[in-house]
């Protein structure tokens, strides 16, 4: 299969590109060369995908099996990719969320047909648009759509609610013994998955003809509480966490950045039923716990010292909603 992917070297993507060329898919990453090339045996396509006449001219003489566009957030992105890849790709798979899904749930237990409604987050409802826009695509002209929705997924970043991503602040206050915010009262579920893990559900999909027209997540079945997470995270540096726990209203309220992320996502119970990715890629199966997996990702921040970075306005964020909240109480 000739396969085009628009990134493709990221937290998520970079175990997709891996495992497609383990198994011998000809990949073309598509960028704009600001990052080293860490697939090997990928062809690389410098190009920056905005510049719609620049990408028409280089793209010309390709046709696809499939193209993933890894880096579309909003609908005007998704407009450019038909008119780029119409009649010019049998599958065109775009990078949704599982935030998109209703929030508040009504049901934990989360299935592609859950509702799409989120109406704390911008980012959740730019990804809504983009998948509406698509099926109007896909009714009206055959656009080959395939969606996926990723729910937290890592291996290059620290997946926790405040302080983590793609920063070390977290790991640095958990290793000084400093307090950490846990939201609510760290019982609610919720579910983490190794990008390694998620690939093999993805790279499935691709050139799966009867995935065409389809919507699916791709998690792990190991469900965790955020106290967990969190304790989890502090063993793997083997140290004990200094958990206070604070509503997430509270937090939202002092620091208004935080509502797409927690109001808008982590600050329910979620249980995704992978029935469905399960059923069109019959060997897809997670097998990196948490446990094993977060200690991969502490040992490559730990390889290289540059990668450690802590952001001392993320630092005093923390301290101060803690203030407040103690104080408070």
């Amino acid at each position: 299969m000739k396969v085009l992917f628009i990134g493709g070297t990221g937290n998520i993507s970079t175990s997709v590109s891996k495992l497609c060329i383990k198994k011998g898919i000809d990949l073309y990453l598509l960028n704009r060369g600001l990052r080293e090339n860490t697939i090997e045996k990928a062809r690389i396509i410098n190009g920056d995908i905005n510049n719609l006449s620049q990408i028409k001219e280089i793209l010309k003489d390709h046709q696809w099996d499939a193209v993933v566009n890894w880096i579309a957030f909003h609908e005007n992105d998704i407009e450019r990719d038909i008119e780029l890849f119409r009649n010019k790709t049998k599958q065109y798979i775009f990078i949704s969320s599982a935030s998109a899904y209703q929030k508040p749930p009504l049901n934990p237990i989360i299935t592609e047909s859950t509702p799409l409604k989120n109406p704390f987050w911008e980012y959740s409802r730019n990804k809504i648009a983009c998948e509406e826009r698509l099926n109007k695509a896909y009714r009206e002209e055959d656009f080959p759509i395939t969606i996926v929705r990723p729910s937290l997924t890592y291996d290059t970043v620290i997946p926790v609610a405040i302080g983590g991503w793609t920063e070390y602040t977290i790991i640095d206050r958990m290793k000084k013994g400093k307090k950490i915010i846990v939201h609510g009262d760290g019982t609610s579920l919720w579910v983490v998955t190794h990008a390694e893990d998620f690939a093999k559900g993805f790279v499935g999909l691709i050139g799966n003809q009867y995935a065409i027209g389809n919507a699916f997540h791709i998690t792990t079945d190991e469900v965790l509480t955020w106290n967990q997470i969190y304790e989890t995270i502090a063993e793997a540096i083997n140290v004990e966490p200094n958990i206070i726990h604070i509503p997430s209203d509270f937090i939202v309220k002092h620091e208004s950045s935080l509502m797409g992320s927690l109001l808008g996502d982590k600050s329910y119970s979620v249980i995704f039923d992978n029935y469905k990715i399960k059923k069109y890629v019959p060997d897809f199966t997670a097998i990196i716990s948490f446990k094993e997996g977060i200690k991969r990702t502490i040992d490559w921040f730990d390889a290289k010292p540059e990668r450690k970075i802590i952001r001392k306005e993320t630092d005093d964020m923390m301290d101060r909603i803690i203030h407040l909240y103690e104080k408070n109480i």
